[in-house]
């Protein structure tokens, strides 16, 4: 094992890796044990009890956390002229068509949220290859192919986050920033989790919720006492 740097050394001093925290206890914890210089992001893991590979146990969905996630999240909306006035009103970031394809298709992916319309995605699905394996891919189910386009940006501008289970059954999602108050953090923990236990599938079979930790960007993983969370 390598040699533990001084704020290592203070940070296990702090907490014990091998215990379980209640959700509170954690939000406070992972302040104290995080020395970036930067603010980092606030990281939950959610490991289910699902099997990916089967369809009906695929689990996804959209959350509107209540305190936002504490960045500035750079949205492109895909849509017609006519829906541009409205994009750019909600705050898009980026609002246009063939242009925006054809820098797509080239490779220009400098964005973290595509909003776009039914009535182009003929086009847009041609971006598959580039927006797939970055999870840029807008999807009817997460909202982000809707004719409301202005509805669509401010609630992806205000906090709302789209989040599926990976091949290993974990849902992987920011939270916030280690700068916002535990308390707030903690709320938008337990609004994640909550909605993740609303669309447990009705064919999982056993333990739904199999592990819950808490991270920084620049931090070890804090466990969390599931039975500390009430609703799960």
């Amino acid at each position: 094992m390598g040699k533990l740097t001084r704020n290592q050394k203070k940070a296990l001093e702090q907490y014990d890796p091998s215990k379980e925290y209640s959700l509170e206890e954690a939000t406070t914890l992972l302040k104290q044990i995080t020395f970036s210089k930067f603010d980092a992001s606030v990281d939950l893991d959610v490991r289910l009890g699902v099997d990916p590979k089967k369809a009906d146990q695929m689990v996804r969905g959209v959350v509107s956390l209540p305190n936002g996630i504490g960045k500035d999240v750079k949205v492109l909306a895909l849509c017609t002229p006519d829906k541009e006035a409205e994009a750019k009103e909600a705050g898009a970031d980026y609002v246009g068509l063939d242009d925006f394809i054809k820098k797509i298709e080239g490779g220009w992916t400098d964005i973290d949220v595509i909003i776009t319309m039914p009535t182009v995605m003929a086009k847009v699905g041609k971006l598959g290859r580039v927006l797939g394996p970055r999870g840029l891919m807008p999807n009817p189910k997460s909202g982000t192919v809707t004719m409301d386009i202005g509805k669509a940006v401010k609630e992806v501008k205000a906090g709302k986050i789209d989040f599926k289970v990976d091949k290993f059954g974990i849902i992987h999602t920011s939270i916030g920033k280690v700068s916002f108050e535990s308390s707030k953090l903690k709320e938008n923990a337990e609004e994640m989790i909550s909605t993740i236990s609303k669309l447990k599938p009705a064919s999982a079979k056993g333990t739904y919720f199999r592990s819950i930790s808490l991270s920084s960007t620049m931090s070890k993983g804090i466990a969390i006492d599931k039975n500390s969370i009430a609703g799960i």
